[in-house]
């Protein structure tokens, strides 16, 4: 790696020119604050590391990338900074400028999707507590959808977890069970009603979907998940794990999965 890293975690890809794209938060232990990595790989199994693309003078993580009308935007996890801020790649995948802060704020894991033509942002305010903003367009005016907060005081499902997903029409969203500790499992939630007015969900499963193995580079836990479609209803996805209380680390390439979507909805 280009700098020292404690552990690297929250990876998200996505599918460019024939490669797949990851960034992740690399953990540098000589100034004690995150940057984002980036990595790329063909098959999605193996991986090459390039260097780091998005280093702020405070801690980012969670790099959440989507593209939008044929750019690439990025929202990392920037409570440090204050608010949740918007990047836009320069030059992908190694340029990315700032645009603007969207909220202000103790805000983190702030996870986007566009539906019924807004964008929804479920984003974890203070340590506890679930909040959900909605907007017209990407950079705004968001405005606090009135039920939030969704979930007030409860920290097994407050965070943000990975990606939502909509997959034959129904939108998924996978949060963390940060009880007993941070980065303990993830857990799967299904919106069953979403509108500027009113919001409803369901836990789809009362297991964790991901959580510790007891052995290995997840022996202690597992916090995130970034689910793609690939074809015949398979799913690649890659998550993180930490082997003891603090280290996290990627699976080794990216996990194939047939995820729960299919069984579930």
């Amino acid at each position: 790696m280009d700098v020292p890293a404690t552990f690297v975690a929250d990876p998200f890809m996505i599918y460019d020119n024939e490669r797949w794209h990851m960034f992740f938060e690399v953990l540098n232990s000589s100034s004690n604050q995150g940057d984002i990595g980036y990595a790329w790989s063909t098959n999605g199994l193996d991986w090459q590391y390039e260097k780091i693309v998005l280093d702020e003078p405070f801690h980012i993580s969670y790099p959440y990338v989507f593209k939008w009308n044929g750019f690439y935007y990025m929202i990392p996890e920037s409570r440090k900074g204050s608010a949740v801020k918007l990047y836009k790649a320069a030059e992908f995948p190694f340029k990315w400028t700032f645009v603007r802060d969207l909220i202000t704020g103790d805000y983190a894991d702030s996870s986007i999707v566009y539906k019924d033509d807004k964008w929804w942002m479920f984003v974890l305010k203070n340590y506890d507590t679930l909040a959900l903003f909605y907007a017209d367009s990407l950079t705004g005016l968001w405005t606090e959808h009135p039920k939030s907060p969704l979930v007030k005081g409860n920290m097994d499902i407050s965070r943000p977890g990975g990606r939502i997903i909509i997959a034959d029409g129904k939108m998924i969203r996978y949060v963390q069970d940060c009880h007993p500790e941070y980065g303990n499992a993830v857990r799967i939630f299904q919106v069953d009603i979403l509108t500027t007015t009113s919001y409803q969900d369901h836990e789809i499963m009362k297991n964790p979907l991901l959580e510790a193995s007891g052995s290995g580079w997840n022996s202690m836990g597992m916090h995130h998940i970034d689910p793609h479609p690939l074809n015949e209803g398979d799913w690649i996805a890659c998550v993180d794990g930490k082997k003891n209380k603090i280290v996290f680390d990627l699976k080794a390439g990216a996990s194939r999965i047939l995820l729960l979507v299919r069984s579930i909805i």
